[in-house]
């Protein structure tokens, strides 16, 4: 993903405690392009959230100090958000917890690149530049 081929690069906040998927995903997200600021905790992503401004929240659920669904609930953030969950868990009523709080999608770990493309693709389609 990049400008010169049309699509829009993103500022992802990234919040994930496990390092070597936190490593990857955003060696990953960064090739394609994109800015991205990393979390390990809840209180690492409620800093981070409120001190800039993201057009794309992607956060693991279960968290060391909390869970994403609470990062949503807790921050409310002002500017319209387009957040993704992950987690390892994939039950009707985690997807229905996600979307009630804020997150547009809920993937399940482990996940396919492709997935992830397709909400990105998705993401840079509806925020605003």
């Amino acid at each position: 993903m990049s400008e010169a081929d049309g699509t829009r690069t993103l500022r992802i906040l990234l919040v994930e405690n496990h390092e070597d998927t936190l490593r990857w995903l955003t060696l990953y997200l960064q090739e394609l392009g994109h800015t991205v600021v990393t979390a390990r905790t809840l209180a690492e992503a409620r800093v981070a959230l409120a001190a800039s401004q993201y057009e794309v929240l992607l956060s693991d659920i279960g968290l060391p100090d909390g869970t994403g669904w609470e990062l949503l609930e807790r921050e409310r953030p002002a500017r319209p958000l387009f957040a993704i969950a992950m987690s390892g868990f994939g039950m009707n009523a985690d997807n229905g917890r996600s979307r009630a709080v804020g997150y547009r999608h809920h993937l399940v770990k482990p996940f396919k690149l492709a997935e992830l493309d397709k909400l990105l693709n998705e993401a840079a389609k509806q925020v605003a530049p």
